[in-house]
């Protein structure tokens, strides 16, 4: 196997080589400046994200899962409140509702985004239904204008948990500049991923933004002025030093991805479901995630073949152990289950090459026919 065929998921090595100079740079320069916490480029960088996605306000924090939490915590959202979200995502969503001990309402999916069924939504709103927390799933926004709507007629917040879509667009803006406040994780694989953990929300709002710069920091309103019970989650300044490099570069890496995906979508039309970008969206791109009905079969000859596979996600969050405990053993949503058992995530990254794509989809088309 040639070198220029081998495929990864991603290539994080070489993406340090191809800018080591601009990385050795910026981390070098928090070194010498001794500031690990909270230094300059932690807010050079906030201000960076605030303006690329048009709103007013980015607060960082210390990664994507913290940024829920902050966001929930400061909209008020408390014990046995209802949160509407989705059941087909990274547990980590409904795990800060219950982490407030509020209570995570799932409703089904879209099948053809992954993205929550807006009438869904609506009919799950009751009287204690106090945020609705929908996910950009695998880079692409769900329907906002529909959700907001709902969110509007019964005056709760509408958050986007953003972990996967940063660069993402959509009839009602960008990804992370929608709804009340969005959420985003800076985890080394995600479209705009640091070294490390790292998040931040985005918001318009001034309140929420000062809430949530204080609950990252222990409540804190200056030095040992703690007006709220927070958290110790920031960003460390090394993360943002590295973000500010790959956000210089995010245009042209967020255009890899999209032309990486178009490339399979023009490859695989006929051969298996491929995903739905809806007219009026771009997707940033996270995953390129199919639809195989004898999935785990294709899956294992894709591996054998040395092709990595990822399937995101394999059972809806209500079948997790930690749900079944609290009594959601006995939900069945069909279209999130029917993902869950077909769903499988092809490499796509900035640096994979038509040639590593094309052994991607021959070694998929061989599989497919094996398995059917």
């Amino acid at each position: 196997m040639s070198a220029d065929t081998t495929v990864t998921m991603i290539d994080l090595p070489q993406d340090y080589r191809n800018r080591q100079a601009e990385y050795d740079a910026a981390t070098r320069a928090v070194a010498e400046s001794g500031r690990f916490i909270f230094g300059d480029q932690v807010g050079e960088l906030e201000a960076q994200l605030a303006a690329d996605v048009g709103v007013a306000h980015c607060v960082s924090c210390g990664n994507g899962t913290d940024a829920m939490l902050l966001a929930l915590q400061a909209l008020g959202v408390g014990r046995d409140d209802e949160v509407i979200t989705t059941p087909f995502t990274f547990y980590a969503t409904a795990e800060v509702i219950l982490a407030l001990g509020a209570v995570p309402v799932f409703v089904d999916i879209d099948p053809e985004t992954y993205n929550l069924d807006p009438e869904q939504v609506a009919a799950a709103c009751t009287p204690r239904t106090r945020a609705i927390l929908a996910v950009s799933l695998y880079g692409q926004l769900p329907d906002i204008a529909a959700l907001e709507a709902i969110a509007d007629a019964h005056d709760i917040p509408l958050i986007e948990d953003a972990a996967q879509s940063y660069g993402a667009t959509g009839p009602s803006g960008r990804s992370c500049g929608v709804g009340r406040v969005g959420t985003t994780s800076f985890f080394p694989t995600k479209p705009l991923g640091g070294w490390g953990d790292g998040g931040a929300l985005f918001t318009d709002d001034a309140q929420l933004a000062a809430t949530c710069r204080k609950l990252r920091h222990h409540g804190d309103a200056g030095r040992y002025q703690h007006e709220l019970v927070g958290w110790n989650s920031r960003l460390d300044t090394l993360q943002a030093a590295v973000l500010q490099v790959k956000l210089a570069h995010f245009p042209e890496d967020l255009a890899a991805r999209q032309q990486a995906a178009a490339r399979y979508s023009a490859a695989l039309a006929g051969v298996c479901d491929i995903p739905v970008v809806r007219p009026g969206y771009t997707s940033a791109w996270a995953q390129y995630t199919v639809r195989l009905p004898q999935r785990d079969a294709v899956v294992a000859r894709l591996r054998e073949a040395g092709i990595p596979v990822g399937i995101h996600y394999p059972m809806p969050i209500y079948r997790q152990p930690a749900f079944v405990e609290r009594g959601y053993g006995e939900l069945s949503l069909s279209e999130a289950e029917r993902a869950g058992r077909e769903v499988a995530c092809l490499p796509i990254h900035p640096l994979i090459t038509p040639a590593m794509q094309e052994r991607v989809v021959d070694v998929l088309r061989d599989a497919i026919a094996a398995a059917s």
